[in-house]
C-alpha cells in the first residue's frame, strides 16, 4: 500500500462518485431511481464491509470484472481478447457454470464488492449466468454486450433486474461502427437503444476510443443523439493495440488529456448521463488499479487475471475462494514490486510491461 496514495479511499471515492451520478442521471424514471437510492444504500454497507477488512490488513477491491464466456459471434477489428486467444466462435465445455458464477458473486457479495462488470466474448449468449446476476440485487452488473443478441427474453429479464444494466458497444457514427463491428451493428445498436428507451430501461454505451475517433465520441453531436435516446452511461475505453501495426490507434497523452477535459465538460453539460474513463490518467491517480488494487478479472475459464489487457493467472476460483484468487501470488507481485506503478508511456501499464508479468508469473509458478 502507498502511503501518499490510499488506494482505499481512491475506490471508494469513485463508487460514490459514480453512484451519485447514477441518482441524478435517473431522476425522471421513478423505478430506477428508487432502485439507485437501494443500490447506494448497499454501496455505504459494502464500503463498510470492505473498511472492516482493510484495517485489518486485507484489501478488498470494490469492481471485478467477469469474463463469463469467451465464445463471440463478431470478429471485431483489432479486438485485443480474439487477438490473446480468448475469445473463440464456439462455446468451450471448460468454462465456469451457472451454478459456479452464482457462488462468485455470493462470495462477491459477502466481501463488499459492489460492481461486477460481465464482459465477454458475448455475455448474452450466458442467460443463465445473467440470470444469476439478477438475483444480486445489492451489486450492479454492468454488461458489455456488442448487443446483437439483444431481444424480448432480455428486454424482460431487464425489465424485471434492474441491478442489470446493458452497455453496448459502439464506435461513433454508422460507418465507424459497421467497419469495425460489422455491417448492420448500428443500426442494431439503434433499435435496441429506442426499445430500452421506449420501456424507461437504464443502459450504456461502451466507446473504444482511438486516435481515429477520439474527437467525434467526445463531441456534443454524438453524446446529444445518445442522450436523446436515453442513454445514462458512457464508457471510454482506450485502445490497447495487441499487433504492431495497430499502435498507431492507441491515445497518447495528449489525446489523454483532451479526453480528460472532454469528460469534464461532459459532466457538466450533461448531468443526466454518468462518464467513465478507462483506464483514465493511471499518472495522476497513483498508477494502475488493476491486480486487485481497485479490481481484477476473472475469465470464462475461473483464472483469476490481473485484468483483460494482461491474461495471466496463477490461481483459478474452481480450485479456491474468491477470496483466496485476491490474494493471488502474481497479484501481490505485481503491487509488491511497483509494476503498477512504473512510469510508461501511457495507456495500459500492464500490456506495455508483460515480458515483466511474464516473468513474475514464471516465478510464482515455480
Amino acid at each position: 500500500m502507498d502511503k501518499e496514495f490510499n488506494i482505499q479511499e481512491y475506490m471508494t471515492h469513485g463508487v460514490e462518485r459514480v453512484v451519485s451520478d447514477a441518482i441524478k442521471a435517473t431522476l425522471k424514471n421513478p423505478r430506477e431511481s428508487a432502485y439507485m437510492a437501494k443500490f447506494a444504500l448497499a454501496t455505504k454497507a459494502a464500503s463498510k464491509k470492505r473498511a472492516k477488512l482493510e484495517a485489518e490488513g486485507e484489501h478488498i477491491p470494490p469492481f471485478l470484472i467477469a469474463s463469463i464466456t469467451s465464445s463471440c459471434n463478431l470478429h471485431c477489428a483489432g479486438c485485443y481478447s480474439r487477438c490473446n486467444n480468448a475469445t473463440e466462435d464456439t462455446e468451450p465445455v471448460s468454462q465456469l457454470t451457472d451454478e459456479e458464477w452464482l457462488k462468485i458473486f455470493d462470495e462477491a457479495s459477502d466481501l463488499g464488492v459492489s460492481f461486477i462488470l460481465l464482459a465477454g466474448g458475448e455475455p448474452l449468449l450466458r442467460k443463465g449466468v445473467i440470470e444469476a446476476a439478477g438475483k444480486k440485487q445489492d451489486i450492479l452488473f454492468p454488461i458489455f454486450t456488442n448487443g446483437t443478441y439483444m431481444a424480448e427474453k432480455y428486454f424482460d429479464l431487464f425489465d424485471k433486474n434492474r441491478n442489470l444494466v446493458p452497455i453496448m458497444s459502439i464506435e461513433g457514427e454508422k460507418e465507424a461502427t459497421d467497419t469495425r463491428r460489422g455491417e448492420g451493428v448500428y443500426d442494431k445498436l439503434i433499435s435496441n437503444m429506442d426499445e430500452l428507451n421506449s420501456r424507461g430501461l437504464i443502459y450504456g454505451a461502451s466507446v473504444t476510443v482511438t486516435t481515429e475517433n477520439l474527437r467525434d465520441v467526445s463531441s456534443e453531436e454524438f453524446i446529444g443523439k445518445l442522450s436523446s435516446k436515453g442513454c445514462k452511461a458512457v464508457i471510454f475505453v482506450e485502445f490497447v493495440p495487441v499487433t504492431e501495426d495497430a499502435t498507431h490507434l492507441a491515445p497518447g497523452d495528449e489525446d489523454r488529456e483532451y479526453l480528460k477535459k472532454e469528460i469534464r465538460r461532459l459532466r457538466e453539460e450533461h448531468p443526466e448521463m454518468v462518464f467513465v474513463s478507462f483506464p483514465g490518467d493511471e499518472k495522476s491517480s497513483g498508477g494502475c488499479i488493476a491486480a486487485g488494487r481497485g479490481f481484477f478479472h476473472i475469465n470464462s475459464h475461473g483464472g483469476a487475471e490481473p485484468c483483460p489487457f494482461s491474461p495471466y493467472s496463477d490461481i483459478n476460483v474452481k480450485e479456491t475462494s474468491l477470496r483466496d484468487a485476491m490474494k493471488s501470488k502474481l497479484f501481490r507481485a505485481l503491487q509488491t514490486e511497483g509494476v503498477l506503478l512504473d512510469d510508461h508511456a501511457g495507456g495500459c501499464v500492464l500490456y506495455e510491461k508483460r515480458e515483466e508479468v511474464e516473468r513474475l508469473l514464471a516465478v510464482n509458478l515455480s
